[in-house]
């Protein structure tokens, strides 16, 4: 880029100069929609084929089998109700009824009613944007979770398995549900399609799913177990069950496990081979309802909750992971650790308000060549990212710049900027971007004023934004 052509690439090509320019920036570039049965849940894909393995899941809606069955019971209803004299009539109605097929889309699905569940498991082709298999589940049977992995002990050395998790009978307030299961499946012909291999009950309903050295880590309601493939069934290995509420989600590295809690924010667990015990060494001391959690490091944890908030945590640096569990209560009364829980607590980092529940965060390079930073999506539809400081000189220039920001373009409904971000929790070792980016949308006497205070240019301040904005992303 040039400053002759500060919206476009300027190139040569053999003995021609050539200028490239996007004209609408904020039109899509490219998009394909492609329609699904239920709410899509979660989503897998085989490295192999490229292929992607999805769970829909829908509550109060009817499976394929159930409707026809319940539109035939209303039809044997119509006749069974009517006179003598109408038997004829109805009869035809029902004949009607049973024939006519609605659209769905435009009359949307019938409502079973609370606890019950629709759901099925899909194999999509994005390449060829076509799904390549559906398998489908019985009435009230709910998938929540999927995975792929790899098992050390598998009959064929290599063989790609993807386990899914279903709860049986749900009912969502209060949670109970008559049992879960988890279902083994084998990819053949090359992804497109899974063959059962065996299906194992369990208590509760398995929310999450994690490959973990060759075996498979589970969230079972509150139990963290290690399963291992058998021949009839998965074979329960070992388990904790000091995580309090509800494991939502599992990440590891190495033999650190960082269980995410609904209520209880995250719990980091050690898995200790030579003992084959799972034993939890640290947790948060802040009750987070956890939604998404992952590790940026082998000390760090990103986690964001159903609040909109979005934290940094981070164990202390004279912290151990050796820590002896203690199922037989000898341990001394100060060694028991904090407030019932884990020996050691969390440092929390950085903390802020997004304002919407944060659905998804994954560590990513956006860009090639670029640097990594912490990618969210929230319920709303939002895709955002936090990006780390590199110098002292950036964090000194854009926490002024904030500052001056707040006092000159404060929000439209007159609430204070630094009390929204602080909303739940303060705000800590975070900078706005979004307010920052603001700056350019200013009136230029504004602008020269911030940039006056910031012994800067107006053109300079500008361009920091932008090269704080190419370096990570766009």
């Amino acid at each position: 880029s040039s400053e002759q052509c500060t919206q476009g690439v300027v190139a040569i090509s053999s003995n021609t100069l050539r200028i490239l320019a996007l004209e609408k920036l904020g039109a899509v570039f490219n998009q394909v929609t492609m329609p699904l049965k239920y709410t899509p849940r979660k989503f897998v894909i085989d490295e192999e084929s490229s292929n992607m393995i999805l769970i829909e899941t829908d509550h109060n809606t009817f499976t394929e089998n159930s409707k026809n069955q319940r539109k035939q019971q209303i039809a044997e209803e119509m006749v069974e109700t009517a006179d003598e004299e109408s038997k004829m009539e109805a009869a035809k109605l029902a004949e009607q009824f049973l024939s006519e097929d609605l659209s769905e889309e435009t009359f949307s699905s019938p409502k079973a009613g609370n606890g019950m569940w629709a759901s099925q498991i899909r194999i999509l082709s994005p390449i060829k944007q076509e799904t390549l298999e559906i398998i489908k589940f019985e009435q009230n049977e709910a998938a929540f979770s999927i995975c792929i992995c790899q098992f050390n002990n598998s009959p064929v050395p290599g063989l790609t398995y993807v386990v899914v998790g279903t709860s049986r009978d749900l009912s969502l307030a209060p949670r109970q549900c008559s049992g879960g299961f988890l279902y083994t499946y084998r990819l053949v012909d090359d992804g497109s399609h899974m063959e059962l291999v065996h299906k194992t009950p369990v208590d509760d309903v398995p929310t999450a799913l994690c490959p973990f050295q060759g075996r498979l880590l589970v969230g079972v309601g509150k139990l963290l177990r290690i399963y291992d493939l058998g021949k009839k069934k998965l074979l329960r290995k070992c388990e904790n069950k000091h995580i309090p509420n509800l494991i939502v989600g599992i990440k590891c590295q190495g033999n650190r496990i960082l269980a995410s809690d609904n209520q209880e924010s995250v719990h980091f667990v050690k898995y200790k081979p030579g003992e084959n015990s799972l034993v939890a060494f640290a947790d948060d001391t802040f009750p987070r309802w956890v939604t998404q959690a992952t590790m940026l490091d082998y000390y760090t944890a990103a986690v964001g909750d159903k609040f909109g908030n979005m934290a940094v945590l981070r164990l202390p640096q004279d912290s151990k992971d050796n820590v002896e569990d203690d199922p037989t209560g000898n341990k001394a009364i100060w060694d028991r650790g904090l407030l019932n829980g884990a020996s050691q607590k969390l440092d929390m980092i950085n903390m802020f308000h997004i304002g919407e529940s944060v659905t998804y965060l994954e560590l990513a390079t956006l860009i090639p060549g670029g640097s990594e930073a912490l990618v969210y999506t929230t319920l709303s539809g939002t895709i955002g990212m936090f990006v780390p400081f590199t110098s002292r000189e950036d964090i000194d220039f854009f926490q002024h710049l904030e500052m001056h920001m707040r006092n000159e373009a404060p929000p439209l409904c007159g609430r204070d900027h630094l009390s929204y971000r602080s909303s739940y929790i303060p705000v800590k070792a975070t900078i706005d971007g979004d307010l920052c980016e603001q700056y350019n949308s200013l009136d230029p006497s504004k602008r020269k004023t911030i940039a006056d205070e910031l012994d800067r240019s107006t053109s300079e301040v500008s361009k920091k934004l932008e090269d704080m904005r190419t370096t990570y992303a766009f």
